[in-house]
């Protein structure tokens, strides 16, 4: 009785069929990424020129060259990638006073933070200002707290969580307080001088 051999398959063909669907999913997931890249750019792109709450989904799928549908894809709202954002923008800010410690002098690390706060003047006015300023907050210090742990003290009479407490509430209230104001009214330079002696009389002052 004849033996019922099924063909023989080479290895490339094997190979290749399981590497097809990888490759699918290497390319959907890079899609993926530059598409929500591109949402996060446009609404930056947008919030420059005008208020948070005259852009549309639409708006921002133009802006980002994306079909409407992808849009939902990455968030259910614009207020879920404001949120994206917030975490990201939040993220920099924190990584930018950290660095202040390495800057030529204090009151120079504190107008590179300003100066990027101006940059994105906009964003930031919408996300300590508007609807969910305190949720911001609580973020802003939750971040910083976490990275305060792997920091050395500033000063021994001032305990590490106090201390990061005291100088993230300081930052985030002065800024709010400047992206509140007028545009022009206060400088870069002029809100950086005043954060350097807030914080240098009082949580950076010496033992």
């Amino acid at each position: 009785m004849a033996e019922n051999k099924k063909p023989n398959r080479a290895l490339g063909d094997t190979v290749s069929h399981k590497s097809e669907p990888l490759a699918s999913s290497r390319s959907t997931h890079a899609r993926a990424l530059r598409s929500g890249k591109a949402l996060q750019e446009a609404m930056l792109q947008l919030l420059q020129r005008k208020p948070f709450d005259q852009i549309t989904v639409r708006d921002i799928c133009a802006e980002a060259k994306v079909h409407y549908a992808t849009f939902f894809r990455h968030h259910e709202t614009k207020e879920s990638l404001l949120d994206a954002i917030a975490k990201d923008e939040i993220a920099r800010l924190n990584q930018l006073t950290l660095s202040i410690r390495d800057a030529e002098s204090y009151e120079a690390g504190f107008e590179g933070l300003c100066a990027y706060v101006a940059e994105h003047r906009e964003l930031w006015a919408i996300l300590l200002n508007g609807g969910a300023g305190g949720a911001m907050r609580e973020e802003w210090l939750r971040v910083s707290m976490e990275v305060a742990k792997g920091e050395q003290p500033i000063n021994a009479w001032l305990p590490t969580e106090l201390g990061t407490i005291c100088a993230a509430s300081l930052i985030a209230e002065t800024l709010a307080w400047w992206v509140g104001q007028p545009e022009g009214t206060y400088s870069v330079s002029q809100i950086a001088r005043i954060l350097y002696r807030l914080l240098s009389t009082s949580i950076m002052a010496p033992d």
